[in-house]
C-alpha cells in the first residue's frame, strides 16, 4: 500500500516504508539509485518524463500496481501532513490515510488560493498559451460531459496543485484513465519544439488541473491536509514573480533577482 514519491535525484527520504521513493525519467538516466523504485519497469512512459514531470510515476503506478488497494503520489520535497511544517515527522502515516480514506474519496493538498486570477489567467501568464488552448479543445471535443467541470475549475481561484492526491484503488484507476487520456490527446497535437525551458513540462502543468475537474465531475469527496514542505519556501520572492507575470511584466522578473 505505497505512496510514492517521486524524485529525479537521490535524496532523504522518510524512514516510513509506507513512503517508497521512485525515480523519474530513470529511463533517460543510466545512473540508479539504490533502494528507489524505478518507473521504467513494466508498461510505463519513463521516457516522457520532461513532458509529464512526476506523473509519469502515476502512469506506472497505474499499470504496475494495480494489486495495490490504495495508490498515493508525494513529491521529495513536498508530502500531505497533519500540519503545515518542514519535517518528516509531520506527514500523514499509514493509520492516518486508512482512518481519513474510511470518510473520503481523495486525500488532497490544502487548496492554493490565487486571490487576484483564477486558474485559467494563472495559467496563461506562467505558460505559453498554446497548450491550454490544445486543452479546452481536446475537452470540448473529446470529454464534453466534463466541460463544464473543467469551466468552474477554469474559472476558480482555487485550485489542489502539485499532483499530489492519496485514493483508492478503484477511484485511482478512474481517474488516471481520464487524466491521460486527456494529457495523451493533448500530446498528439503539441508541437513540443516551440515550447522551451519550463513550458516543455506542459503536460504535468495541465495535469495538475485534471484532479479538479475530475473531483467535480464524479462528485467525489476529499479531504484537504496542510503541506509539509521539505525545503523552505520564500514566499516573497514567489510572490514577487507572482505579481510580475499578472501585471504582465514577467520578463523584468529575470533582472530583479
Amino acid at each position: 500500500m505505497p505512496i510514492l514519491v517521486a524524485t529525479h535525484k537521490d535524496y532523504a527520504m522518510p524512514s516510513d516504508k509506507f513512503y517508497q521513493p521512485i525515480y523519474v525519467g530513470s529511463a533517460l538516466h543510466k545512473k540508479k539509485i539504490n533502494n528507489f523504485l524505478s518507473d521504467a519497469t513494466g508498461d510505463n512512459i519513463s521516457i516522457k518524463n520532461p513532458y509529464y514531470n512526476e506523473l509519469t510515476a502515476l502512469y506506472w503506478a497505474k499499470y504496475n500496481l494495480q494489486d495495490q488497494k490504495i495508490i498515493g503520489l508525494a513529491h521529495y520535497r513536498r508530502f500531505l501532513g497533519h500540519k503545515a511544517s518542514h519535517q518528516y515527522q509531520d506527514i500523514l502515516t499509514e493509520y492516518e490515510v486508512n482512518q481519513a480514506l474510511e470518510n473520503f474519496d481523495v486525500l488532497v493538498p490544502k487548496a492554493r488560493n490565487y486571490w487576484i486570477e483564477n486558474q485559467e489567467q494563472h495559467y496563461l501568464n506562467a505558460h505559453s498559451h498554446e497548450p491550454w488552448q490544445i486543452l479546452q479543445k481536446v475537452i470540448a471535443e473529446q470529454f464534453s460531459d466534463y466541460q463544464q467541470a473543467f469551466k468552474q475549475v477554469s474559472a476558480s481561484k482555487k485550485a489542489h496543485l502539485f499532483n499530489m492526491s492519496i485514493m483508492k484503488q478503484t477511484e485511482f484507476q478512474a481517474y488516471t484513465d481520464f487524466l491521460f487520456d486527456v494529457l495523451s490527446a493533448v500530446e498528439k497535437e503539441l508541437d513540443f519544439t516551440k515550447l522551451h525551458d519550463q513550458d516543455q513540462r506542459t503536460l504535468g502543468f495541465l495535469g495538475e488541473r485534471m484532479l479538479d475537474v475530475w473531483l467535480i465531475k464524479t462528485n467525489s469527496t476529499y479531504q484537504e491536509f496542510p503541506m509539509v514542505s521539505i525545503e523552505k519556501i520564500n514566499w516573497i520572492t514567489k510572490g514577487w514573480h507572482f505579481l510580475l507575470r499578472h501585471f504582465g511584466l514577467k520578463h523584468q522578473a529575470k533582472t530583479h533577482f
